[in-house]
């Protein structure tokens, strides 16, 4: 009996890679490690807002009050903040990172803060969650309000 190569199974050999490759291909993510995800690894609620500029704080300009429209809020996607005014002259600000998968929130004249990936909201008051499937409110961040210009505190 003899053990080697023919025909019959060199094309059963590559037969089998040709299905086999895509199927194990079709089993794995599309979705990021979790090792190297750095949303991943802490809840998104605890994200640090950032400068834009490689600081964590500082007094960087955000904005004017007048973009910020009474009862809604507008995001600003580079220092992960969304700063609401809640009613004439009050502003806060919070992180704009949905804490339920880490989506980034989206500006709002209705009253509160939506997260369009998953229709979670929070509220413009406190960040608190006011419609799931969120279920950790938004980190207030601190800032601050110098004549029209608002400003990371």
């Amino acid at each position: 009996m003899t053990t080697g190569l023919n025909r019959r199974n060199v094309l059963g050999g590559a037969t089998a890679a040709a299905i086999g490759l895509p199927v194990l291909a079709a089993c794995g993510s599309d979705e990021p490690d979790s090792a190297t995800d750095p949303t991943s690894s802490t809840p998104s609620g605890s994200e640090r807002p950032t400068t834009g500029d490689g600081a964590e704080s500082g007094a960087a300009a955000l904005a004017a009050t007048g973009d910020i429209p009474v009862g809604g809020c507008a995001v600003f996607s580079e220092h992960k903040i969304v700063v609401t005014q809640p009613t004439e002259g009050d502003f806060k600000a919070f992180t704009s990172v949905c804490t339920h998968q880490g989506c980034t929130v989206s500006a709002s004249t209705d009253g509160v803060i939506p997260c369009g990936c998953h229709g979670s909201e929070f509220s413009i008051e406190d960040g608190s969650v006011l419609q799931g499937p969120a279920t950790s409110p938004l980190s207030e961040v601190e800032i601050s309000v110098d004549g029209d210009t608002i400003t990371l505190a």
